[in-house]
């Protein structure tokens, strides 16, 4: 019933990516764990070092990349054959740095937001079995980069997330007025950008739907509508083996619909979280008048005019359990958690069918 997805030289058993999810909440604990259930799974970058042995309080930059590569070992040793990728963010100051730890740590794909990665092809040309895998929220977004790519490094993307910020959590590549306005058409994009490439470059390019993906019915529709897989963050939150701490998954647990909104993040884009904690988040900064000594955006505004909120020690706040006054990230549907369960329940719930004919033909 489910076919495989297949991005460059590499095939997962189920069509199903794990969204990054930055600061340690997807390091390897859980991207192994959905590796070996046969899923995709992601090491998130940004932040990685944050909570780690090797951080040492000044060497951020350096010890992101060291981290990075020891998440990636786990997950290995969770998931020797699995398919393993990092999610890298342009927008951070270290992004060439990242790529190049995440291709030497064996990473088998890379999954680059927030900004186009223009110049990826450059930084992996040493390793072109590594898949690279632009998040985009426009058809238009997608003609860039493949025409940049393929003038430039006759390469081209071996497949592209469409995320939908009307419902993804985390930064959003869109301008804040524009969501929720109710233009945005996410599979309308989705095959627009695989009838692009048809017409274009006669080829099928994979297209995965991102942002509210929660369950078999909304894996079922995306699939209807043209996906070829689905990208699901905010689901594995709520589970053993996410890399959070119990009070970060608790307050998926206990959060309501209505606490889910946007905010403006420093690094200039808008981003989903839960808000109903929002103003302590910014009372944090303001009232200790906390130095930017990371330098983790290339550009952000807390660190140019102390605007806002240091976001990655607020998302390392929450990460390590300080709720009340940490940075939340979460997708519109995070409220329908009800309970902590493990990646394996996930995944038989969502390809139950396969289950049953597996069961059936033992």
């Amino acid at each position: 019933m489910f076919k495989p997805l297949r991005i460059g030289k590499h095939e997962s058993r189920y069509p199903l990516i794990q969204g990054g999810m930055g600061v340690r909440v997807s390091a390897g604990s859980l991207a192994g764990h959905v590796a070996k259930c046969g899923g995709v799974g992601l090491v998130a970058s940004p932040g990685i070092a944050l909570n780690s042995e090797l951080f040492n309080g000044k060497n951020y930059l350096q010890s992101n990349s060291l981290a990075l590569k020891a998440e990636l070992q786990k997950a290995y040793q969770i998931a020797p054959d699995g398919i393993i990728g990092v999610n890298v963010m342009v927008a951070l100051s270290d992004f060439e740095q990242l790529v190049q730890a995440a291709v030497e740590g064996g990473a088998k794909l890379l999954v680059c937001g927030a900004g186009l990665p223009m110049t990826l092809p450059g930084l992996t040309a040493h390793a072109p079995d590594v898949a690279l895998v632009p998040i985009v929220s426009s058809v238009r977004a997608a003609q860039l980069i493949a025409k940049k790519w393929d003038k430039s490094y006759n390469r081209l993307p071996d497949a592209f997330v469409v995320e939908d910020p009307d419902t993804a959590g985390g930064h959003l590549g869109e301008k804040l007025e524009n969501i929720g306005n109710g233009d945005y058409d996410q599979y309308e994009t989705v095959r627009g950008v695989k009838e692009f490439f048809r017409a274009e470059y006669g080829r099928d390019v994979p297209v995965i739907a991102a942002g509210g993906i929660w369950d078999r019915e909304d894996l079922l529709h995306a699939l209807a509508e043209g996906a070829d897989g689905v990208q699901m963050a905010s689901r594995f939150v709520p589970t053993v083996e996410c890399d959070a701490d119990d009070a970060f998954k608790q307050a998926y647990l206990d959060c309501k619909k209505e606490d889910i909104g946007l905010i403006m993040s420093p690094a200039g884009l808008p981003g989903r979280a839960i808000l109903s904690n929002q103003q302590a988040i910014i009372d944090y900064d303001k009232e200790r008048h906390t130095p930017c000594t990371l330098g983790c955006l290339k550009k952000c505004s807390y660190k140019e005019s102390r605007e806002r909120f240091c976001i990655v020690k607020s998302l390392d706040r929450a990460q390590r359990g300080e709720v009340d006054t940490g940075l939340i990230f979460c997708g519109t549907n995070a409220w329908k958690a009800d309970r902590i369960g493990t990646v394996q329940e996930i995944f038989d719930e969502l390809f139950a069918a396969e289950a049953v004919v597996v069961n059936e033909a033992a």
